[in-house]
């Protein structure tokens, strides 16, 4: 693809050049952004993180094998170093499969877990285990991780990690005194093109940051009008609930390129919401007149949007959109003074590099930003979940846990990321009000170090253990 000038005042900038002084300059230009917390190593930026020591094995206790939890054993399983010990599921059926599932991987058979809704805590207090990984109902969140960590075990969770803001200080409370990992899995952020702009932004390829913008927009009204059995706790909330109902997807990555609760952080919202009308066009369409659905009231508005303002007077968009009849997106823009990036395609604009003022689409960057961790493990992720996300951010949290190293999120950006849903709902209820967002850092989070990509990348000559 030619490369044109920017204009007739500059001689073109050739995106091999570009890609060179780019890389070479990635350093100094991250720590020229606004806020960035310059760090000469990761060993450096790692002492100022929490770690716990490093375990030879991850045994792990797993807590709601349905749907997403059976896809998350089955990725563990082939992860080296996992262990699954102990399964929990109300439904008995369904702990059964894990079981059989761990059994057929060549593992012991776990211990199983159906005794009711509260079962999580006997497993937690009687196992010996390393982790407990949770894929329960959203309100189940809170209390299977605050087991967990006040019975000596790290915690890592579905998203969201909580949806009240006592849910979210709870978390953070019980990490602090126990010492505990606790983790939202938030797979959105090991995305290839996810991951790529990441890596594209702490080379300083877009400069300085000014906005982001990131959302859920999924036209999921076949589960919220029931027609998905085992999904009902999902469409009390769209029943009860007006706000940005499942913001993380969108959020987390821009969270990461912002470098939020490490150098910025959120400090207040305002959120706005459609009027409730497509579910019940849905479901007048869908079914017949005497269908009892035909009574059902979402309070859910169609379309959330929420604005929030960083500390450092950044602002992000997150759009919540999940009873529209729509394709899929989750936006993952972000804007800076040299450039921007967006996807849905996937596409990048680069000033003074791409021509004209048109978009380049993202393959013109792979070859020379994708991080390591796409590199060497992709093509094993493919077929394993959400693009081959969920695979990867299980081997990336098994690897960190053995290697007693910092986690890519922490407590910190669990509570900050999922807090957006209660505060979003506070703003609508009080028409758009603007929302003060807690700062569960407690002051730190202009001292913590910014996130290194993943994994590394092929320009830091990582060594192939380092890379998972």
């Amino acid at each position: 693809m030619a490369i044109s000038p920017r204009n007739n005042c500059h001689d073109p900038l050739s995106r091999r050049d570009f890609v060179k002084w780019s890389v070479a300059a990635g350093v100094g230009a991250r720590a020229a952004l606004p806020g960035a917390t310059a760090t000469a190593t990761t060993t450096q930026a790692s002492d100022a993180l929490f770690a716990a020591p490093p375990l030879e094995r991850v045994r792990i206790g797993f807590v709601g094998v349905g749907r997403m939890g059976t896809n998350h054993v089955r990725n563990l399983l082939r992860i080296e170093g996992a262990v699954i010990t102990a399964v929990c599921d109300i439904v008995e059926e369904h702990t059964t499969r894990a079981q059989d599932l761990v059994e057929e991987a060549g593992q012991p058979r776990p211990t199983g877990y159906s005794r009711g809704e509260y079962d999580f805590k006997r497993m937690c207090a009687s196992e010996d285990l390393d982790l407990v990984f949770t894929a329960t109902p959203w309100e189940w969140h809170v209390p299977v991780c605050v087991a967990a960590m006040e019975n000596g075990k790290h915690a890592a969770t579905e998203v969201p990690a909580a949806i009240t803001l006592e849910g979210c200080w709870q978390l953070v409370e019980t990490a602090e005194k126990h010492q505990k990992h606790c983790i939202m899995m938030e797979n959105c952020c090991y995305g290839r093109a996810e991951m790529t702009t990441l890596n594209m932004v702490r080379r300083g390829v877009l400069g300085a940051l000014v906005h982001g913008s990131g959302g859920y927009m999924h036209d999921i009204r076949a589960i919220f009008a029931g027609e998905h059995p085992g999904r009902e706790w999902f469409q009390a909330h769209a029943l009860e609930r007006d706000g940005s109902l499942y913001a993380t997807h969108g959020l987390g990555p821009v969270a990461q390129y912002m470098d939020i609760n490490r150098g910025d952080r959120f400090e207040s919202l305002v959120s706005m919401s459609s009027p409730s009308l497509g579910m019940s066009a849905y479901i007048r369409d869908k079914f017949p007149e005497d269908d009892p659905r035909q009574h059902l009231q979402f309070a859910s508005g169609d379309v959330n949007t929420t604005l929030i303002r960083t500390a450092l007077g950044r602002t992000i968009t997150v759009v919540y959109n999940g009873n529209s009849p729509r394709p899929y997106s989750r936006i993952n823009m972000i804007q800076g003074t040299k450039g921007i990036i967006e996807g849905y395609p996937d596409r990048v604009y680069i000033d003074g590099v791409s021509p004209g003022h048109d978009w380049e689409p993202m393959d013109n960057y792979w070859d020379a930003y994708e991080p390591e961790l796409w590199r060497v493990h992709g093509s094993e992720a493919a077929g394993y979940g959400h693009g081959g996300m969920d695979y990867l951010e299980n081997l990336r949290l098994i690897h960190c846990l053995r290697q007693g190293k910092p986690l890519d999120m922490d407590v910190y950006d669990a509570a900050a990321w999922s807090a957006v849903f209660p505060l979003s709902e506070k703003s609508v209820a009080n028409g758009g009000a603007v929302i003060e967002a807690p700062d569960f850092t407690k002051g730190r989070w202009n001292q913590r170090p910014s996130l290194d990509v993943p994994g590394g990348t092929h320009d830091q000559q990582d060594s192939p253990e380092s890379i998972k």
